[in-house]
């Protein structure tokens, strides 16, 4: 495991949680030098130089990836932004039927 500056970390840890409070489940990575947050298929917000930053769609003219992004000081905003992308991926990435009826592990 690569050692991490801490702010970083945390602030993957501190999106997690607020992520939680609004009902997402999140996996929280940190083994490739940058903390990730996994959100949900298409969604994982990258943690690094005291931003928050995750890919919001495609511009075709441009033919290159959009990103969204806040600071880490702006966690409750970032969270919002980032529930609203989880939502808009859900409606088009739902779970699979064989995924959507397991009961979760205790």
């Amino acid at each position: 495991m690569n050692a991490l500056p801490p702010q970083p970390l945390a602030a993957a840890q501190r999106l997690a949680a607020a992520l939680a409070e609004k009902g997402i489940t999140t996996d929280v990575h940190h083994d490739y030098g940058t903390p990730m947050v996994s959100v949900w298929l298409g969604l994982i917000v990258w943690c690094e130089d005291g931003m928050y930053w995750w890919h919001t769609g495609w511009n075709p003219r441009r033919h290159r990836a959009i990103y969204a992004g806040h600071p880490f000081t702006e966690l409750a905003r970032a969270a919002h932004r980032v529930a609203l992308r989880y939502t808009e991926l859900r409606m088009s990435h739902p779970l699979s039927s064989l995924i959507a009826g397991v009961q979760p592990c205790l």
